[in-house]
C-alpha cells in the first residue's frame, strides 16, 4: 500500500470514529431520508394521474430523486467540519507532522462517500419494504448508488473548497441554503420532464443533481438505456475530479496562507 493510501485510510478512520461518536448526529443521517422518502412520496403520489408522467407508480419514480437528493444535502456540509477543524487548530498540526497533504482532502472524499453509500443503501431498503419495484436489478441499484456518490464527491469537494476560502459558517450556511432546492427542484428528481416548463428543462440538462437522477432511474428501469448512463456518469465523473481538483488547490492556496 503507498504512503497517500496509508495515510488516507489513517484520516478517514479518524473522521469516521469522530462520526460514530456522535450518535445523535448518526440517528438524524438515517432518518432525515425517510422523513423525505415519505413525505415526498404521500404529498406528490397522486401526480401520476397526470397526461404525460410515464410511470404508474409514484414510489419507483421517486426513490432515485430521493437517494440523489439525500447526497446532495448531506454532501453540501462537508465544508464545515473543515472549518470546524481550522478553528480548532486540528489542520494546522496535522501540517506539521509527516501526513501526506493529498490524504487530508482524500479523506473528506473518502467519508463522505462512506456516508452517502449508508444513506443510500437505508433508503433503497425502505423503498423496497414499502413496494417499491427495481426492474434493473442490482445493477440498477449499484449505478444509483455510484452516481449519488459521484454527485456527493462534487459537492463535498465543492463545499471544502468554500471553506478554506471564506472560512465563516454564515457564509457556508447562506451559500448552502441558496444552492440546495433550486439545484433539486431544477431537476427531474420529483416530476417528469415532460411535466417541466421548457426553460427547466434546459436548466436540468446541464444540472449534475439532475444527471445523476436520470442515470440512477434509467438504469432502473426495465429497459435501461445504457447509453445515457454511461453519458451521464461520465459527466458526473469529470465534474468530479474537477472539483476534487479544485479543493486540492485551495488547500494548497491555504497552506501558504498559515
Amino acid at each position: 500500500m503507498s504512503a497517500l493510501a496509508a495515510h488516507t485510510w489513517y484520516m478517514t478512520q479518524r473522521q469516521l470514529t469522530a462520526f460514530l461518536r456522535q450518535p445523535a448526529y448518526l440517528l438524524i443521517t438515517l432518518v432525515q431520508p425517510v422523513i423525505w422518502l415519505f413525505l415526498f412520496g404521500n404529498l406528490f403520489r397522486e401526480i401520476t394521474e397526470l397526461p404525460g408522467f410515464g410511470t404508474g407508480s409514484y414510489l419507483d419514480y421517486l426513490i432515485p430523486g430521493v437517494v440523489v437528493m439525500n447526497a446532495l444535502s448531506s454532501s453540501m456540509w462537508a465544508g464545515m467540519g473543515t472549518l470546524e477543524e481550522i478553528e480548532r487548530g486540528t489542520l494546522n498540526r496535522f501540517l506539521t507532522t509527516p501526513v501526506s497533504r493529498g490524504a487530508l482532502m482524500n479523506a473528506n472524499v473518502v467519508n463522505n462517500g462512506l456516508s452517502v453509500l449508508v444513506q443510500s443503501v437505508v433508503i433503497v431498503l425502505l423503498g423496497l419494504l414499502a413496494g417499491a419495484d427495481y426492474a434493473g436489478g442490482p445493477a440498477g441499484l449499484l449505478v444509483l448508488v455510484a452516481a449519488a456518490i459521484l454527485l456527493g464527491t462534487v459537492f463535498g469537494a465543492m463545499s471544502n473548497a468554500i471553506g478554506m476560502v471564506v472560512r465563516q459558517r454564515e457564509s457556508i450556511i447562506g451559500i448552502n441554503t441558496f444552492l440546495l432546492l433550486p439545484l433539486t427542484f431544477l431537476s427531474s428528481a420529483f416530476t417528469a420532464p415532460a411535466l417541466m416548463p421548457a426553460w427547466m428543462r434546459h436548466i436540468a440538462d446541464a444540472n449534475p443533481v439532475d444527471w445523476a437522477v436520470v442515470a440512477g432511474r434509467s438504469a432502473l428501469s426495465a429497459d435501461p438505456d445504457w447509453g445515457v448512463v454511461l453519458l451521464r456518469c461520465g459527466g458526473l465523473l469529470a465534474v468530479a475530479v474537477a472539483a476534487v481538483s479544485l479543493s486540492t488547490r485551495t488547500f494548497r492556496m491555504y497552506q501558504r496562507s498559515v
